[in-house]
């Protein structure tokens, strides 16, 4: 199963430490997570070319190339990202699976544009280790392309 994983870096990249164990979780698994460098914590909030020198019409296209390429995308959206809300629409346009992770907070309101899509399944928590076995559910109903 390839996953497509969204998280914030531009938007801040507080929650690095949370998409790197969901990454390890998704890949015990069994996933193929095609961003798995969305957990890396050596990429700050200057971004993906900061480290590793790609333009950003090379981040676009690699990007849009893995979501096409995906089986599934699931997004920590906990962290408002302009980049991640992008990514959503654009695999929603591709008819993907889409798995919203989101850890709820007095001062973190999911936005209605993410809750009232009936597209997205969202899925709450409150630590990493709540997930195992929502997503493991998840990705035994979906079929890889």
């Amino acid at each position: 199963m390839k996953v497509y994983f969204a998280g914030s870096i531009c938007g801040g990249r507080q929650d690095v430490a949370i998409y790197a164990g969901i990454i390890q979780l998704l890949k015990g698994l069994g996933c193929i997570v095609l961003t798995e460098h969305v957990g890396n914590a050596n990429i700050t909030q200057a971004g993906e070319s900061a480290v590793n020198k790609l333009k950003a019409s090379e981040i676009y296209e690699k990007d849009c190339r893995w979501l096409r390429e995906a089986d599934i995308v699931i997004a920590e959206v906990t962290q408002t990202s302009l980049g991640v809300g992008y990514e959503l629409g654009y695999a929603e346009s591709l008819g993907k699976p889409i798995v919203c992770l989101y850890r709820p907070t007095p001062e973190k309101v999911l936005t209605a544009m993410l809750r009232g899509n009936p597209h997205f399944k969202i899925v709450e928590y409150a630590q990493v280790g709540d997930l195992e076995k929502v997503l493991s559910a998840i990705l035994k109903s979906v079929s890889p392309v």
